[in-house]
């Protein structure tokens, strides 16, 4: 009866409230994670790193930025290891709970005039800890995405998950831009920590919804039987002796996601107000209109792998992205306000969709539902970290008196890398997630079966 019960299809109710909890939080972290990268531009530099030169400054709390990010895999580790000993939904519940707390700490930490050197201190530590929160939330929203939907709907319900980050930017974008109207000195005495006070208010938000949202079926099945406690820490060793290349396979072949959205939302930026000559605004509005339509390309996407198989869209998108790179950074830096939307929307929006649409069902997919947390947040975090900050970081130093190309073929490596990949990674649209199919009989890892059919499931 148990086993039964467990399989039996959660209500639509229940599905809307896992997809809705997915979206609202992941659009909360990464607002609270993008308002930080907002600021770190624009205050603070002033606000806590004292009288240090202007460009010093900035560059100091752009390194708070990085250490957030190099935190991310961490707790992509952490809290997946603890998500599949204990349970999705509660970690869920810790995850959002961390990171809104830290983004208010943020918004009320004194500055570096009232409290001297713990101001920069205090400011990282909380940075770090915001970081693990967020690596630890991905994968645990993915697996109790894919593990509720229903097998044909799997990559359509995990995609509420990836339309929060450009939900979060568009956010972002719009509050800052808003309270950036104000004057200067006031912005910077006090108007900058209005976002992140938002930020926590948004958070008591999510964590109502997530209090809503049932348990993953597939891990309550998994704690009936009494296997998911007796675990340990067998999730971390499993990922990292017998599925050590289904994370390569997944890092390598998403990480151009997460390298397009970095240099788009940074260089192009640059780009756009520097060689381009558009003011700030004009290049946000861009880069806004870009995010928004991707928030509703990403589930067309999305339903699209749901319908002819992961790997194939995936394939277009890295192909697409691959020939589009230099002529979206083109258009973006031509000077011509319709050739700038039209790279922002075709780099950010068209390409992007395509290729974000299904990571999130493709990765978690490849890993069985005891480790599905672990390796899921572990492939998806390093791929992030690789792509939205050490990428980012290489070509634009690479482009220092050479202009945009450098960016460019970066950009358009990352998605030949995918394009290379993605074949060998395991296509698992229609797999049934109640079977474990990552081992063979001899107990082998078998993800990288590039010819196997997309098949349905066994009823």
């Amino acid at each position: 009866m148990i086993e039964q019960s467990s399989r039996a299809a959660p209500r639509k109710s229940e599905l809307r409230t896992v997809m809705l909890s997915s979206y609202f939080g992941t659009t909360i972290e990464y607002y609270d994670f993008l308002i930080y990268t907002a600021a770190a531009a624009l205050v603070f530099g002033k606000i806590f790193f004292g009288d240090v030169d202007p460009g010093v400054g900035t560059i100091l709390a752009f390194a708070t930025m990085l250490a957030g990010y190099l935190a991310r895999p961490l707790g992509g580790v952490i809290f997946g290891l603890l998500g599949d000993k204990y349970g999705r939904r509660r970690i869920l519940l810790v995850t959002l709970g961390i990171t809104g707390a830290a983004t208010g700490l943020i918004g009320v930490l004194p500055a570096y005039s009232t409290i001297g050197l713990w101001a920069p201190i205090l400011l990282v530590t909380i940075r770090i800890i915001q970081g693990l929160a967020v690596g630890g939330d991905w994968g645990g929203s993915v697996s109790i995405s894919v593990e509720t939907a229903p097998t044909a709907r799997r990559g359509f319900v995990a995609s509420f998950v990836n339309m929060g980050a450009p939900s979060g930017s568009v956010l972002a974008s719009a509050m800052l831009a808003l309270f950036g109207l104000m004057p200067e000195d006031d912005f910077l005495a006090w108007g900058w920590r209005i976002p992140f006070l938002i930020g926590t208010v948004l958070t008591v938000i999510g964590l109502g919804i997530r209090m809503r949202m049932i348990e993953s079926p597939l891990f309550a099945e998994l704690q009936a039987k009494g296997e998911a406690k007796q675990k340990g820490a067998a999730p971390l060793r499993s990922v990292l002796t017998r599925h050590w290349r289904t994370v390569l396979i997944c890092i390598a072949g998403t990480l151009s996601a997460s390298a397009n959205t970095g240099l788009l939302t940074s260089y192009g930026l640059t780009l756009a107000t520097t060689t381009g000559g558009h003011t700030r605004s004009t290049a946000l509005a861009a880069l806004s209109l870009g995010a928004i339509l991707q928030v509703a390309l990403i589930p067309g996407c999305a339903h699209l792998s749901d319908r002819i198989g992961r790997r194939k869209v995936l394939m277009a998108g890295s192909a697409l992205g691959a020939v589009a790179a230099f002529p979206v950074f083109w258009m973006i830096a031509a000077g011509p306000p319709v050739l700038l939307f039209t790279g922002f929307v075709l780099g950010l929006a068209i390409v992007q969709a395509a290729v974000y649409g299904p990571v999130a069902a493709f990765i978690s997919e490849m890993f069985d539902t005891e480790h599905r947390y672990t390796g899921s947040s572990l492939a998806y975090q390093i791929g992030g970290t690789l792509g939205g900050g050490v990428i980012p970081l290489i070509a634009v130093t690479l482009a220092v008196g050479h202009g945009y190309p450098p960016i460019a073929l970066m950009t358009a490596g990352s998605f030949l890398l995918g394009l290379l990949v993605i074949p060998f990674a395991r296509e698992g649209t229609r797999r049934d997630l109640h079977q474990n199919q990552d081992k063979d009989q001899d107990g082998n890892e078998t993800a990288a079966t590039p010819s196997e059919p997309l098949r349905e499931s066994p009823a």
